[in-house]
């Protein structure tokens, strides 16, 4: 009897063997149904059972002649069953095997996928609790802003994950779908009732309506979800290589023992990990814009996406696993400099206060524009000359100290009020 789901390695899932013993198991369970429905002896599901086999390098040879991969699979099952293989494929057609295979791979490939999200979600999470108050500054356009926390990144990558958990979960059911409904969909030679049994042996759902084949929206909706992992693999991959730059250095890949950075030279540490992934990325967008392709066909029916799909599927959950695989290690062993990030910090000699002081010259009854002014004028000054910075500027100007003392501009640059919300961030986010 199958059994209604198994798991198997990421690998096995697109090797000739798996295929083909799936498409024997639906081959199989097809018979058991009509048997079942009283259209065929049972005695000759029995002699399928024992007797059905297969050769990948046998059906290879056929397929030489027939240039048909179904035909030569099942004709060299037939060579193993004898004359009860009649029973078998009885009004099918070959996508009834090839797209319920395919879905009952992408399941199974979905659902390690799955897997490896969820761990990288817990690694998200204990990085971020670990970090909840690793003082950064935050950048936008790549320039200096305000400060923000290194937990806080990884909490927002655990966010995200968790919304591509989600996505993958809503992918793999729409693609756990399957069918044994004849040459147009239309069950002409067989009770769909065969199509639920196989299905739910299967672990499927019956497609509700079909042409001879399964729609392509479905796959194209999960290899799109794949892309969107892939995205945000890529997000996180991206922020890393910035804050390795030699320039930033507030985190780093784990340099391991004996591992090299350059053939050429000897002191280089580079992010090839998210490099790696950030490489990925890109194949599984090319990958989803492929699936996106494969939607519309001829009338009921082409074999454009065939060829697609014997590449595109395989090649996007493999190298997706991958990825997980390298951005797991690689977030739980990222290495982060606290003292880089406070000395960053403070790079720019208190220009990341700036907002602090227009909203406390608000307070003091200012327009936005003229408080605007006032704080501009200061932070040019800063920006201009390294050695100034920007609490004295402030304590120098006259137009400033008609609003605040110098007690009160003291006390603004030794605030620690700008991250008071953290707490509130991480348990809107975790709980």
């Amino acid at each position: 009897m199958i059994e209604r789901y198994t798991r198997p390695e990421m690998g096995k899932i697109w090797e000739e063997e798996f295929k083909y013993s799936t498409w024997l198991k639906i081959e199989i369970l097809a018979c058991e149904a009509r048997a079942k429905l009283g259209e065929i002896p049972m005695e000759d599901v029995e002699v399928i059972k024992e007797k059905a086999n297969f050769n990948v390098k046998r059906i290879l040879e056929i397929e030489e002649e027939t240039k048909h991969d179904v035909i030569a699979f099942l004709t060299n099952v037939a060579e193993y069953v004898g004359p009860v293989s009649r029973h078998i494929h009885y009004g099918m057609t070959s996508s009834d095997i090839l797209d319920t295979t395919l879905s009952y791979q992408m399941k199974s490939a979905g659902n390690i996928l799955l897997d490896q999200l969820l761990k990288l979600k817990e690694v998200l999470k204990e990085r971020a609790y670990e970090h909840k108050n690793t003082v950064c500054v935050g950048r936008s356009h790549g320039i200096h802003a305000e400060p923000t926390t290194i937990g806080l990144k990884f909490a927002l990558w655990h966010d995200e994950i968790k919304r591509n958990i989600k996505r993958l979960e809503n992918a793999i059911q729409t693609i756990s779908v399957g069918q044994i409904s004849g040459a147009v969909g239309t069950f002409e030679h067989l009770s769909p009732k065969v199509e639920e049994y196989v299905c739910e042996q299967m672990g499927l759902t019956p497609a509700p309506v079909t042409t001879q084949i399964i729609q392509r929206d479905r796959h194209a909706e999960f290899l799109t979800t794949l892309a969107i992992v892939g995205a945000t693999l890529e997000k996180i991959s991206v922020e890393i290589r910035h804050l390795q730059r030699t320039e930033v250095l507030e985190a780093e890949e784990y340099f391991s023992k004996g591992q090299k950075g350059s053939s050429a030279m000897p002191h280089k540490r580079n992010p090839i990990v998210s490099e790696r992934i950030t490489g990925i990325a890109r194949l599984l967008r090319g990958n989803s814009m492929a699936a996106l392709e494969n939607v519309a066909l001829w009338h009921e029916r082409d074999i454009s996406h065939s060829s697609v799909e014997r590449v595109i599927v395989p090649d996007s959950t493999i190298i997706l696993n991958y990825a997980l695989h390298l951005m797991i290690k690689l977030i739980k062993n990222l290495i982060v400099y606290p003292e880089n990030s406070i000395k960053n910090l403070n790079i720019t000699r208190g220009l990341v206060f700036s907002q602090t002081v227009l909203l406390a010259l608000i307070n003091k009854g200012l327009t936005r524009e003229d408080a605007y002014k006032l704080v501009q004028t200061s932070a040019m000054e800063v920006w201009r000359d390294q050695n100034k910075t920007m609490k004295d500027e402030l304590i120098n100007s006259e137009e400033v100290s008609k609003y605040l003392n110098k007690a009160e501009i003291e006390e603004i640059f030794s605030s620690n009020k700008m991250l008071d919300n953290v707490d509130y961030i991480f348990k809107r986010t975790f709980d």
